[in-house]
């Protein structure tokens, strides 16, 4: 009776051992299914962020391509067919005490402009934050020296030490260097503009400006100057300070040169060294 009971038994155990197999094959087969839709899905979402990447690095050279140079007499000279009658708005100095005013004018008057930046203005926290809400605005940054010395009284060493503290600076405070390089005075050397070029800025001196001489040094009289004076021209270089009555007489200025059908020249339109 026992040989009997074990042939039926064994049937019985082959039958589930065959249908667990069966299942185990479905699941595995369901499961890579499952992978290969997963797979095919991750790779269509990573084509589309590539597709997404290129699309944003092309736009980001196209808004890169410069529409203006800096002449050799500083003067903003347009590229192609960019609109000649412009003006580039500058302000030095900073941010010592009236910086950030002067930038929340220009912000609400949607007036682009460069701060040119001394490194003794930049060592409390207070300056510092300064400099982070001006760029913040949207503004570019100039490097100024660090002591604002004549770069023909000092030794190259020397020069490079007030040009690069200053770049190391800012980049500490804002996450990347100064576009721009001003020197002292208006008083560059073969030196000095070499490393501000190899530091990939922009050198510039200026136009013209008024905000350091006595009778200018009122809102309304600055005001007037700048509008008015006969050195205004196509491409002009504007010279102001981080000064009181400079910032007093920021909104007029850029009020009349608008009355006068200039547009203000956007420093990221300026051509950098290649």
């Amino acid at each position: 009776m026992k040989r009997f009971l074990v042939f039926p038994m064994l049937i019985c155990l082959s039958s589930i051992l065959i249908s667990g197999c069966a299942s185990s094959e479905q699941t595995n087969s369901e499961s890579e299914q499952t992978e290969s839709t997963k797979s095919a899905s991750s790779g269509q979402e990573q084509t589309k962020e590539n597709a997404q990447e290129e699309n944003d690095e092309q736009q980001e050279e196209e808004q890169q391509e410069p529409q203006y140079k800096v002449s050799e007499v500083s003067s903003i000279v347009p590229i192609d067919d960019a609109n000649s009658q412009v003006a580039l708005l500058t302000f030095d100095d900073a941010p010592d005490k009236h910086a950030l005013e002067i930038a929340e004018s220009l912000k609400e008057a949607d007036a682009p402009a460069i701060f040119f930046v001394n490194g003794h203005f930049l060592t409390t926290d207070e300056e510092k934050e300064t400099l982070k809400k001006i760029q913040d605005m949207g503004f570019a940054i100039g490097n100024h020296t660090y002591s604002h010395a004549n770069l023909n009284d000092l030794t190259e060493e020397e020069a490079k030490e007030e040009i690069i503290k200053v770049n190391e600076q800012v980049e500490e405070i804002i996450g990347e260097k100064p576009e721009f390089f001003r020197a002292p005075f208006g008083e560059n050397t073969d030196y000095s503009r070499q490393l501000a070029e190899d530091e990939g800025m922009t050198v510039m001196n200026w136009t013209y400006g008024y905000d350091w001489e006595s009778q200018y040094q009122d809102s309304d009289a600055l005001a007037d100057i700048m509008v008015n004076t006969e050195l205004l021209g196509n491409g002009a270089n504007l010279l102001m300070h981080d000064r009181e009555w400079t910032a007093a007489a920021v909104p007029d200025i850029v009020t009349g040169l608008r009355d006068k059908g200039y547009e203000l020249v956007d420093p990221e339109t300026i051509e950098r060294p290649s």
